[in-house]
């Protein structure tokens, strides 16, 4: 067992390469995945072949500040080294003590509410009208933009979805047995306006089972291959121009569902499920509870 977590030199990448690997292995969530090797990767070069020490990882939090990186970008990052840390530590190749030294190293305090971006219900009925339904591609984008804007969905969960996924359900629509984030489990509810938009895009392109939302070809042609995140990211975001809404991305339409469903008189806990929120307190951030900004409290002092 070593007591540092890296002393091989970076010219023999076997040591790197199986760290890399395990990190990896830990983790569920692609867009987890991704953040942590990109701490991995700037840490380790940062580190330039010296072993990975407590001085180290604060040199690399103090690297991200400096760069001027948010606070919870800094956090997750850092989260992820403990993560690597505590893989390390499990499988015999770290010191405990000086696991606990690595993993002990402080995140970046975040005061305040972070302002999310929350559509109106105009603004978003505008953003819908300014996709052309007329052609098949409009039809799977006002698709995308419905299912995102009536049943708070991921993007990564909306890009995975299955025809087999729409089924009924008390005398209802929905999406059934849905897996999002952490492996959790869901049924999302499709209202009938979403549903519509659903069943105009699938008639048009054929698809009876499989992928719902497929990639297309330049000439038009619907291929069997299902939508990356991404994709969906750059529809929403083109929408959102369209509309004159800028930086507006799949996330701002899960919030926006979310405080519209509250605004329209929903139960907190029924939103939490719809959200499929572990915890209470997440799903009041989503709605934007500790601060209304349109109606705000200090509009009425009127000085």
């Amino acid at each position: 067992m070593s007591s540092c977590l890296y002393r091989t030199s970076p010219a023999n990448p076997d040591l790197l390469t199986a760290l890399r690997k395990m990190l990896t292995n830990s983790v569920v969530s692609q867009h987890t995945e991704r953040a942590y090797l990109r701490a991995f990767d700037d840490l380790f070069e940062l580190a330039a072949g010296r072993p990975i020490s407590r001085m180290i990882l604060m040199e690399y939090r103090a690297a991200m500040v400096a760069e001027g990186l948010s606070a919870a970008t800094i956090n997750q990052r850092l989260c992820g080294i403990r993560k690597l840390v505590n893989e390390a530590r499990e499988n015999g190749l770290i010191d405990p003590a000086e696991a606990v030294r690595l993993t002990s190293v402080p995140g970046v305090p975040q005061s305040g509410v972070r302002l999310g971006t929350w559509l109106t219900k105009e603004e978003t009925q505008r953003m819908l009208r300014t996709v052309d339904r007329t052609e098949l591609i409009g039809k799977r984008n006002f698709a995308i933009l419905s299912v995102l804007c009536h049943c708070a969905l991921r993007r990564e969960e909306e890009a995975s979805l299955d025809a087999s996924l729409i089924q009924r359900r008390e005398g209802r629509w929905v999406f059934a047995d849905l897996i999002g984030k952490r492996g959790r489990v869901r049924t999302v509810p499709i209202p009938p306006a979403a549903k519509d938009a659903l069943d105009d895009w699938t008639r048009a392109a054929g698809i009876t089972s499989g992928p719902i939302f497929r990639r297309m070809r330049k000439g038009g042609a619907v291929t069997g291959f299902a939508l990356s995140a991404w994709a969906i990211w750059d529809v929403v975001v083109t929408a959102g121009k369209a509309a004159g809404i800028d930086h507006l991305g799949p996330h701002d339409l899960r919030r926006t569902s979310a405080k519209l469903c509250r605004k329209a008189g929903g139960e907190l806990e029924q939103i939490q499920a719809l959200l499929g929120h572990e915890d209470l307190s997440t799903t009041a951030r989503y709605l934007n509870s500790m601060q209304e900004i349109r109606n705000a409290v200090n509009d009425r002092i009127a000085l």
